[in-house]
């Protein structure tokens, strides 16, 4: 096995680790938080408005995950010299 295909095997193993890390953050966010919103609902004195904050979190969770994620792929193929500068 050559030191190329072995940097090529170690690139792909990185990203696939960081894609499913990805996934796993978008699944929590997409539908695990969203399964307390009626939670959110229950406390005294609140605005009955918990699915909303539950969305309006995941939205902002959503774009603060798709930099997050950009700068650790660019880090592995920094790490692996298959960046694009």
């Amino acid at each position: 096995m050559s030191s190329q295909s072995t940097s090529a095997s170690s690139h792909w193993e990185k990203t696939k680790s960081l894609l499913f890390k990805t996934l796993l953050i978008w699944v929590f966010f997409s539908f695990v938080i969203h399964w307390f919103g009626g939670a959110l609902n229950g406390a005294p004195g609140s605005f009955p408005g918990g699915y909303f904050m539950a969305g309006q979190g995941a939205q902002i969770a959503f774009a603060v995950l798709i930099f997050w994620f950009v700068n650790k792929q660019g880090q592995i193929d920094e790490d692996h010299g298959v960046s694009e500068e």
